[in-house]
């Protein structure tokens, strides 16, 4: 009987969380030591090119203890792929993802392993209470149903990315060359069953969220035209509506013209209501053509998932540009 510790590896990204990393590293390394002593374990941290004292901490927090690992990467690559990355650069028989704000709590690391422990390949944390605006949870809920509508794989609703991977299915993502990733997308589509844990979600521990409005349209639209071609189908169905119902309107003006001529008046309003209205339509599907056309260029180009500045801890610690 095989008695060789099993490694787990904890992925972290980070930007800007000096406020956090320190202290998240201590609560790791206490729940590995009291609830998970049985199991080997790595911290990895991938820092997006952090603007405050975040880098120089992690070399301290490095310095200290080996098993904490850094990834440095040359420039902020994006709150998509720069954990994509971290999570190929992984190699325990299981790995965990969480953020560095403490909102995904990793006490519940040990339900995870204990789950993943029963069978199950890939164990996710579900969000089943939030302390976000009103606003937001409005919009992220429509989100999700107009997900579910108009793809074909089962998209997870209030999930962050947080939860444990077995390598076998880390080994799919590391096999997938994708310059704009979507791991939730993925899981939905590529991945094992899955067990949930549902959590609440409190307020950030410490520092200012990087998300705003703008980041999580960009995130929307990654998963709309990555697994959807129904808006470009709504749009072609679309004109061809418009054009039947302008080309019967058009009938029925002349018909009317023609049976009343002397009285008769069309009138410029119609027209120029209609104008406004088929050239709200062109351009709402013309953008929402561009998002397609920019998620293909973004492939096309095949850049990689981000450029490393330097590596910390790791047995080759020369940078890797993927």
């Amino acid at each position: 009987m095989s008695t060789e510790r099993k490694l787990l590896s904890v992925v972290i990204p980070t930007y800007n969380e000096e406020d956090n990393v320190v202290p998240m590293t201590e609560t790791l390394v206490k729940i590995f030591e009291n609830d998970l002593p049985e199991y080997d374990f790595e911290i990895i941290f991938i820092d997006n090119h952090s603007k405050d004292g975040t880098r120089k901490l992690l070399r301290q927090i490095c310095a200290r203890d080996k098993r904490v690992k850094a990834i440095f990467n040359a420039k902020n690559f994006g709150q998509l792929r720069s954990p994509v990355h971290g999570l190929k650069c992984a190699y325990g028989d299981a790995v965990i993802r969480l953020n560095a704000d403490f909102q995904d709590p990793p006490e519940l690391i040990p339900t995870f392993v204990k789950k993943w422990e029963e069978g199950n390949k890939i164990v996710i944390g579900i969000k089943n209470k939030t302390e976000e605006g009103k606003v937001i949870g409005f919009v992220r809920k429509q989100y999700y149903k107009l997900l579910r509508k108009i793809t074909d794989i089962g998209h997870i609703e209030n999930f962050t990315g947080v939860g444990l991977y077995d390598k076998a299915f880390v080994d799919v993502v590391r096999s997938i060359h994708d310059p704009m990733p979507y791991l939730r997308g993925m899981i939905a589509e590529l991945g094992y069953d899955y067990a949930a844990i549902p959590y609440d979600r409190p307020q950030r521990r410490a520092g200012k969220s990087k998300n705003n409005y703008y980041s999580l349209y960009d995130i929307a639209m990654t998963g709309i035209t990555a697994y959807s071609k129904v808006p470009l189908r709504i749009a072609t169905f679309g004109g061809i509506i418009i054009g039947i119902v302008s080309f019967l309107i058009a009938i029925i003006y002349l018909i009317l013209k023609l049976i009343h001529w002397d009285w008769f008046r069309a009138g410029i309003a119609p027209l120029i209501i209609g104008i406004f209205f088929i050239g709200g339509v062109q351009l709402f599907f013309t953008g929402l053509l561009g998002e397609y056309i920019l998620s293909i260029n973004q492939r096309v180009l095949d850049r990689p998932l981000v450029v490393e500045e330097e590596r910390l801890n790791f047995e080759d610690n020369t940078p890797i540009v993927e």
